[in-house]
């Protein structure tokens, strides 16, 4: 068995929890992160991969502003190629209410900061000919965009690694404590000792929670995703749809990347699979949005693991029970785009006890009393 001793110790190797590591290391501290499987293999590795604001909870947004300046320097930061295209995030409406909706969120998402594009038909199809006749109208966000998500979380986990902290994959962790003045963490092959702790443990984070006496209902969430073979180059944006329940994109190769619904998942293996009927639903929904993918071959579906919390916003900020622990879990299906930035918000909140950014909507005290429905069935959106 090896033994640790750091300032800080992670559970949990997704995006969030490796920028945390890399900037927890530029603050001067010594870091050990465990992670069941591999760096970035679980939720942040079997998303969309999309890079946006639009169509947030407003709780969220100025998070995502801030991860967004982020990412457009996340190559030289990382030394390596994510993938990031600053394509603009478009919305669809497939009906006047859906019209509506966006328009009611254009208005409420300008006091916020964030500036949307309402197009009409008319001005729809002359950038985007290929729309089928379902769309009638959409909101764009010019700035969002989309990266591959199957890089990024990797690529944070090789940084840390260079910049000296301690990462060890394929260490699940059996159980964390504090007595009093410190952290014991034990995982598979290894025992870590820690002023402080992070549990970035994704679908598992109410699980780590409840070890410190607090409640976080985290349901399993599956996104059900599916891929074709490279062809030439047609949808120019990142696109989504009022409701959520189809989302493409296109990348660079020419693939076509589609998801919609959900997947199933077994939450003691941590394993999830793709549903069939599904994806087939998917495909279908995304052949009305654009009926010239009619011929694009599938090549591959897939699910994974996220967590997901009744209000469909996470949890980010410290313990209400124990000094030094602190959480981000919960994401919901959406946090990839928010990785990097609560990498430094998680930094912030060991080193210095308070964040620059407001976390008091996603605080876990939300959830002491909860006695409501433990998940949502609803849509998973981009």
């Amino acid at each position: 068995m090896e033994h640790l001793t750091v300032d800080v110790a992670i559970i949990g190797g997704g995006t969030a929890a490796c920028a945390a590591a890399v900037a927890l290391r530029e603050a001067g501290l010594t870091v050990a992160l465990l992670e069941k499987r591999l760096c970035g293999a679980g939720a942040s590795g079997v998303n969309f991969g999309g890079v946006r604001q639009q169509g947030r909870d407003f709780a969220e947004l100025p998070l995502s502003q801030r991860a967004r300046v982020l990412w457009d320097g996340l190559n030289a930061k990382l030394g390596e190629d994510v993938g990031f295209e600053a394509t603009g995030h478009i919305k669809l409406a497939r009906s006047e209410s859906d019209m509506a909706v966006l328009e009611a969120y254009a208005r409420d998402a300008a006091g916020h900061g964030l500036d949307l594009q309402l197009l009409g038909p008319n001005a729809l199809r002359a950038e985007m000919p290929w729309l089928g006749p379902a769309v009638v109208g959409a909101s764009l966000s010019p700035t969002d965009g989309q990266a591959n998500p199957r890089v990024v979380g990797p690529a944070f986990a090789r940084l840390a690694r260079r910049l000296g902290a301690e990462v060890r994959e394929h260490a699940p962790v059996r159980h964390a404590i504090h007595d009093g003045s410190g952290f014991t963490v034990e995982a598979e092959g290894v025992t870590v000792k820690s002023r402080s702790l992070v549990n970035a443990a994704g679908a598992y984070g109410g699980a780590v929670a409840g070890w410190f006496g607090e409640t976080a209902p985290v349901a399993p969430l599956s996104p059900n995703m599916v891929v074709t073979e490279p062809s030439g180059p047609l949808v120019t944006r990142s696109i989504g749809v009022v409701g959520g329940d189809v989302y493409v994109r296109q990348t660079r190769r020419g693939n076509v990347v589609l998801g919609g619904g959900r997947g199933t998942a077994d939450i003691a293996d941590g394993l999830a699979r793709p549903v069939s009927a599904v994806s087939l639903g998917a495909m279908g929904k995304t052949l009305t949005l654009i009926p010239d993918l009619a011929h694009a071959q599938v090549i591959r579906s897939w699910s994974g693991l996220d967590g997901e919390m009744p209000d469909h916003i996470p949890v980010i900020g410290p313990s209400g029970t124990t000094p030094g622990l602190v959480h981000a879990f919960g994401f919901s299906g959406h946090g990839f785009q928010l990785g990097p930035a609560v990498g430094e918000i998680l930094a912030e909140l060991v080193t210095q006890g308070r964040s620059a950014s407001p976390l008091q909507p996603f605080r876990i005290e939300r959830f002491a009393a909860w006695r409501g429905p433990y998940r949502s069935e609803g849509e998973i959106e981009h």
